[in-house]
């Protein structure tokens, strides 16, 4: 008989990875093991006919975090992609191909006309036809949580077995990191495809599985009739199952923020600037799991007229400015805000921080060299480094450039 998490237990030490139900909090069951957590998220793949480059700049490989398209009727407004990249021209042509995670607005439905196209900081090019590209039909991977202790609403819904039942709509994976603090969670929209026996043994935090579902021990048919079996039936003999779940509208972890995972996952970091020898992609991945795990933590405030100081020197592009301020006020790991309107918020209150304060910015040049000639979203000159100073000030946050 498959044994069933006690939903009064306190969650802590369970495992790594718990998976509720959203609309009334239920828990769905607890585990030490996830496959198919990172992989490559869908990406929208647009033709830019006719590129023209600017600046002599040469579009090709990662091209940036966020990438705006500027159409040049002024009734429409930018669309954005985020970490895009591109393969280049086409041999032979003058279309350019650019590729990212679409954001939820989009193009428009058919729009074919002009777009200009800049990475936050400078434009890359124009061109003078645009148009998406569909990309072929592929079957998403399943995210398989292995030796999952079911609570009991998954356990009656795989006995009852029915789609409607094995539809779990939105749920919510908790990850937790190896000193059981919580440190993000996924939204899904899923359903149960497919379930079997783990080899994991009964104990949701034991370390001795890892078995591939495709072991032949499971059989060859990832739906076998054997998931239509009573799941109280003794013959599994195992207290633990192997969740399939549809991954159809799952967005992955992308590969490339893999070991910032890892890295996480592990425990917070022990000193200051752990990040900086990083890109600006993978600071960008350090900074979504700093202000994650700050969403699930308590604070204590400083009481006002606390001294902060801050390293500069690692301040390159966007989010080293955050990620510095974050560990200014609130030590290695530590978040501020990861936008403007973000840090306006954490000055009110709530993230470590009482008006009125001081800090002293060390090195604050290299800021203002690489962060006052950027671009607001529709292209227009915007100084980064001065809006930060600003939105301190307002805050009560008085600024000393050292």
């Amino acid at each position: 008989m498959i044994s069933t998490v006690q939903e009064n237990r306190d969650r802590r030490g369970h495992g790594r990875y718990t998976l509720t139900e959203t609309e009334q909090g239920q828990l769905l069951g607890v585990c030490v093991a996830a496959d198919g957590l990172f992989g490559e998220p869908r990406r929208g793949t647009y033709e830019l006919f006719g590129w023209v480059p600017e600046g002599g700049v040469d579009v090709r490989g990662w091209v940036g975090d966020r990438v705006w398209l500027v159409p040049d009727d002024e009734a429409l407004e930018p669309w954005l992609l985020e970490d895009a990249q591109s393969p280049g021209r086409f041999p032979g042509t003058d279309g350019l191909v650019l590729t990212g995670l679409d954001d939820y607005h989009g193009p428009p439905e058919g729009h074919r006309g002009p777009v200009r196209v800049h990475d936050g900081r400078r434009w890359l090019g124009s061109c003078g036809e645009f148009g998406r590209v569909l990309p072929p039909e592929q079957v998403a991977p399943p995210l398989v949580l292995r030796g999952l202790a079911p609570g009991a609403r998954l356990r009656a819904a795989l006995t009852k077995g029915t789609r409607r039942a094995l539809d779990l709509e939105e749920a919510a994976l908790e990850i937790r990191d190896d000193q059981g603090e919580p440190l993000t969670e996924r939204r899904l929209w899923t359903k149960v495809s497919a379930w079997r026996p783990s080899s994991c043994g009964t104990d949701p935090t034991d370390s001795s599985y890892g078995r591939d579902l495709t072991d032949s021990s499971y059989g060859t048919d990832p739906i076998d009739a054997a998931y239509g079996t009573d799941p109280t039936d003794a013959a599994y003999g195992t207290d633990l199952i192997d969740l399939e779940l549809d991954g159809e509208l799952y967005v992955p972890v992308p590969e490339y923020a893999r070991p910032i995972w890892e890295r996480w996952l592990a425990g917070p970091p022990d000193t200051l600037g752990a990040w900086a020898g990083l890109d600006t992609r993978r600071r960008g991945a350090w900074l979504d799991l700093v202000r994650e795990r700050a969403c699930r933590r308590a604070r204590r405030d400083r009481p006002a007229g606390h001294a902060y100081e801050l390293d500069g020197r690692h301040i390159t592009d966007e989010p080293g400015l955050y990620l510095a301020l974050g560990e200014a006020v609130n030590g290695p790991g530590g978040y501020f805000g990861g936008c403007l309107d973000a840090l306006d918020d954490c000055l009110r209150g709530t993230f470590g921080y009482t008006a009125p304060a001081t800090l002293l910015w060390r090195d604050a040049a290299t800021a203002r060299e690489h962060l006052s000639r950027t671009l607001t979203a529709d292209g227009r000159p915007y100084d980064l480094f001065t809006a930060a100073l600003d939105v301190l000030a307002e805050g009560g946050m008085h600024v000393t450039p050292a």
